[in-house]
């Protein structure tokens, strides 16, 4: 016999069922993403398309306004049936990217509000099959030049706000949005009353919650109802600024870093300035009736407005911005009242000539009553 003893292998640790189960749909799993990741890449290397030119992202470099260059660019708002057959380059966000089969993709996008549906479909010479698996592969949100010719489809368009279709002939994707998103804008979208709808018919659907909201606030102004705030805010701005200067009102602006309050002490945001104390200004009223013994006359001004407000609710603003108007009285009281009787007739029928998506897409989210003026 030997006097060395024979090495023996080690005895290999048992595995139970559970964690071999567990293993196995670890790798199954990671094998299905791996076979997700080769679908949307696109291509193959040894795939060469002849069409490779008319679709793909935007390399740096050429956006980096190294040369003019004039695209012609046509606003999705502004695409509509009378331009059939007409050739279009459209810039937009990718908002809803559908496969049907190898050969065809439909991609919504979106633009200051406005939709239109894109069809991608293969076709020799113009629309290749790598082309089709592109546009699928695009993440939602993403920036994309998409050229292409108008058509009028003979039924509805449900899922956009233009009644036409891009068929499209090259895409470009100019920035790339990231695979996902931390909230959905169909769900920031969606509206109390549908909420509960669902959950009353049993269904629970995603409620994106204020601090949400706000956390990533640059995807919640992109819904509807966000992108209709902002552009009726500014047509209420407007409408303010252009009726006051038809009625011989001087646009003033007064300063908001003043050393004193200026409508009593108890709602002011107090600092140091270089050692002195001072306030943000509650209100422009001091300025304003200055500017009048100045003899201006009519005077108003848009401009921010701060509230050391101590109530911590919605309905509380520590920060808004001011409509703010002063003016002389040659007799009366009235002539005032006038004036912003006019002034409030004009700002409704504007906003609901001007404005009226808008104002349909807050209603959508944020129900509310029509803007009516009730002349008695």
């Amino acid at each position: 016999m030997s006097s060395e003893a024979e090495a023996s292998p080690p005895e290999q640790p048992k595995v139970s069922k559970k964690a071999a189960k567990k293993e196995e749909a670890k790798l199954e799993k990671l094998r299905r993403r791996q076979e997700a990741s080769s679908a949307v890449a696109g291509a193959a290397p040894d795939e060469e398309d002849p069409l490779a030119g008319n679709y793909g992202e935007v390399p740096l470099p050429e956006l980096q306004s190294k040369e003019e260059v004039r695209e012609p660019y046509t606003a999705i708002g502004a695409l509509a049936e009378e331009m059939k057959d007409e050739t279009v380059v459209v810039r937009g966000r990718a908002q809803t990217i559908r496969a049907v089969g190898k050969k065809m993709a439909f991609v919504v996008v979106r633009e200051k509000g406005f939709t239109v549906q894109c069809v991608v479909t293969e076709k020799e010479g113009l629309v290749s099959r790598q082309m089709v698996k592109f546009v699928a592969s695009l993440n939602r949100e993403s920036i994309v030049d998409v050229h292409g010719s108008l058509t009028v489809p003979s039924s509805p368009i449900k899922g956009a706000t233009q009644q036409v279709e891009i068929q499209v002939s090259k895409i470009y994707c100019v920035n790339k949005a990231l695979p996902t998103l931390p909230i959905n804008l169909e769900d920031a979208a969606r509206s109390e009353a549908e909420i509960e709808k669902a959950l009353q018919a049993g269904e629970q659907l995603v409620r994106v919650n204020q601090d949400t909201r706000l956390n990533f606030r640059v995807l919640d102004i992109r819904t509807p109802a966000n992108q209709g705030i902002f552009r009726i805010q500014s047509q209420v701005g407007n409408i303010f600024r252009q009726f006051l200067l038809s009625e011989d009102f001087i646009e003033i602006h007064t300063p908001k870093l003043i050393a004193g309050s200026s409508e009593g002490g108890s709602a002011v945001f107090k600092l140091d300035y270089k050692g002195r104390p001072a306030c943000l200004a509650q209100s422009p009223q001091l300025h304003k009736q200055m500017a009048i013994c100045g003899d201006f006359g009519r005077v108003f001004e848009i401009g921010p407005v701060f509230r050391a407000e101590d109530s911590f609710t919605h309905r509380h603003l520590c920060e808004f911005t001011g409509l703010d108007v002063e003016m002389e009285i040659k007799k009366h009281y009235s002539e005032v009242m006038d004036i912003v009787d006019q002034l409030f007739v004009k700002m409704f029928d504007s906003l609901n000539a001007s404005c009226k998506k808008e104002l349909e897409a807050v209603g959508r989210q944020y129900p509310f009553e029509p803007l009516k003026v009730i002349i008695r």
